[in-house]
This record gives structure tokens, sequence and C-alpha cells, in this order.
């Protein structure tokens, strides 16, 4: 609806009135056809209950509405209203098109949002402080928040049942293309690619690392360090038939030529420094695999992949 006509300094041209309000047009909108102006709100809630222009009974809806010219609108934002909050004990009269950026900030808002300064933080309408409570308010809000909690924890078991029943299908899927890749050739080649294509989406799930210190290569790491490594890729989805291949690889009794002997990698530090690594989550340990880094030798590469533990050096 329109402003009210005296909160206005001065006189109001009579086109800048509403026909249906009979108030100073806000947001106002025209009829494409007849060009009569009236509040947005206005004409819209007239239209609702009849499709006609409320002047001269064209039939018009709402697709016949649009934006009022640009002198119109320039001549609206000079008028000078007095603020919403008067009856507050705003005296302020200001431009109409400033009007909202002073209601926002003026101290005689009754809505204006404050912080409160009693302890709590939060951001309440002026005209609430009377009634505000801090600890009910930080009670209301922890019981709201436990409620979200308890409602994510119910949705994230129901998550994990369903990725569970989809683990189960896809590992019955795997079991079904093994068993068919012995007697198969073309299931055999199928089976393979899949195996491929999973080992691909697992190294592109894990972040890229650098290593910095090719000196601090651990070359026989220990049981615990290897079962350590080992829980840590399982946890991060390495696909399990090549799990324990993997792990195999990263003793220097399984690395290539290039990595055979401490001499060998001292030699070929610079040539290390064009792997493609990918970190094992939370280990000072990467991952080489061939699939990202088939623009390396095989002097320094081997199936499935390497794990490479380190003393320090990965960023």
């Amino acid at each position: 609806m329109g402003f009210d006509l005296g909160r206005f300094s001065g006189e109001v041209d009579e086109e800048l009135i509403c026909p249906i309000c009979s108030q100073v047009l806000e947001e106002p909108v025209q009829v494409v056809t007849c060009e009569h102006a009236f509040c947005q709100a206005c004409i819209h809630e007239w239209l609702s209950r009849q499709p006609t222009c409320p002047v001269d009974r064209q039939a018009i809806t709402s697709a016949n509405l649009r934006s009022v010219p640009r002198i119109l609108r320039n001549l609206l934002s000079r008028l000078n209203i007095a603020c919403d909050n008067a009856i507050y004990g705003c005296s302020q009269v200001l431009k109409l098109d400033a009007l909202q950026s002073h209601i926002d900030e003026c101290e005689h808002n009754p809505k204006r949002p404050m912080p409160c300064e009693s302890g709590c933080g939060f951001i309440i309408p002026k005209d609430e402080f009377k009634d505000h409570n801090c600890v009910r308010e930080l009670r209301t809000l922890c019981h709201q928040q436990q409620q979200k909690m308890t409602e994510l924890k119910t949705e994230i078991a129901d998550q994990n049942i369903t990725i569970n029943e989809l683990k189960r299908e896809l590992n019955l899927i795997k079991d079904f293309m093994r068993a068919m890749r012995v007697s198969n050739p073309a299931m055999r080649a199928i089976a393979d690619q899949m195996e491929r294509d999973e080992v691909i989406r697992w190294s592109n799930s894990l972040p890229r690392a650098r290593v910095t210190r090719w000196g601090g290569m651990i070359s026989t790491p220990d049981d615990s360090l290897q079962l350590m490594v080992k829980r840590a890729l399982s946890e991060s989805g390495c696909p399990p038939h090549i799990l324990d291949e993997l792990m195999e690889n990263c003793h220097e009794r399984r690395w290539p030529r290039g990595l055979s002997s401490l001499e060998t990698r001292q030699n070929n530090r610079r040539i290390y420094d064009n792997y493609v690594c990918r970190r094992v989550p939370n280990k000072q340990a990467v991952l080489v695999l061939p699939c990202d880094n088939s623009h390396m030798s095989d002097d320094v590469m081997v199936e499935p992949g390497l794990v490479m533990i380190f003393a320090h050096g990965i960023e």
C-alpha cells in the first residue's frame, strides 16, 4: 500500500497518488496499455478480485504491468517525507529515496537490530530488550542445536545403512565378476577395467602431496608402522583388491631398480620430484600410483603402486 499523504511536506502532485489507496505511490507499476500507475501491492490485490484497470475498466492481467518511467520515479524520490518512527520521537524529514536506509539506522526505530551487551551477544530488535533473558535464550538455542544434532545423527545413520547396502551390492557384483573372469575373457576385460576405474576414483579423492625431503624416506618400515599406514589406507577407501599388494610395496625389497638402494635413491632425487604423489590421510606417507604417473619410467614405478613412508618432509 502507499505512503500516508500526511507524512509529506508540501503538496503532492496528483500524478503521484495511487487511484486505489489514495496515498503516495509505493513501489509503483504502470499498465502498459493505458499507462495508469498504481502501488504494486494495491494493483495486485485488485487484480486478484477483478482483471480490469481500476481507472478505465480495461481488461488487464499482471502480465500487462511494467515499471513506471524514470521521470515518475525521480519525482517520487524528491518528495520530502517524515520518518516512519516519528511517533517514537524521530523528527527527521528526508527525501523519499533515502527513507529506507535511514529507517535501518534510525535510533528511534523500535525494530532496529542491536547486539545484547549482557553476555549472550544475540542480535535482537530494540523493542524486545525489556523481555530479553540471556540464559533463557541460550537455553533455547542449545535445545534447538541439540534437536538439529539428533536429526542429523538420525539422517547420518540412515545414510550409513544405505551406503552399507550399496557396498554390499557392489561387493556381490565384484565377486560375480571375479568368478566370471576365469571362464569368460570378455568378462575378464570388463572386471579388470572396473578395478582400474575404482583405483582412479579413489586416487582422485585423495589430496595431492609434495615431498620436500626425499632423504626422510623409511625404506624398511617395521610392522607396527606398516599396520598404521594400512589402516589409514583402508579408512580412506582403498580398493581391497590392491590394499595388501600396496603394503607389500612399502618395503624396499619390492621397489623397482630406481629405488632399490640407498645410493640409487640419493642419485635419483631429482627424478622423484616428477612423481605425482597422493597423501595418505593423517600420515607422513604418500602413494605413487601408475594412474597418476604414466609419465614416469618403469625404473621408478611398479604395479599397483608404491607406498612411501617418511620420517618427515611431507606437505
